[in-house]
């Protein structure tokens, strides 16, 4: 069941209330029976595995090879590219 969040119009109180999807929402204040309306807030998405953003979730131990490429072509890329940045990072 899904928590909702409520802010009284009168008193300015919030407060979340679990209720079904079926329910009615709440109408009244618990404090000063006013008048409440629902507060909506965003949902966080998070997207996890391969083919999303580099640094989204990454691998700690780096790149892994794929089916379609040998074990020896793979480490012979992995170490040019380390080759490559460790170029890069000196030169700053």
């Amino acid at each position: 069941m899904p928590i909702y969040e409520y802010q009284c119009e009168n008193c300015s109180h919030r407060f979340e209330l679990r209720q079904g999807f079926n329910d009615k929402p709440v109408e009244t204040c618990p404090l000063c029976q006013g008048n409440v309306r629902r507060i909506l807030s965003p949902t966080p998405i998070i997207f996890k595995g391969t083919g999303f953003y580099a640094t989204d979730n990454r691998r700690k131990d780096g790149p892994q090879p794929d089916s379609g490429m040998d074990k020896a072509k793979f480490e012979e890329a992995k170490e040019a590219a380390d080759k490559i940045l460790k170029k890069e990072k000196e030169s700053k």
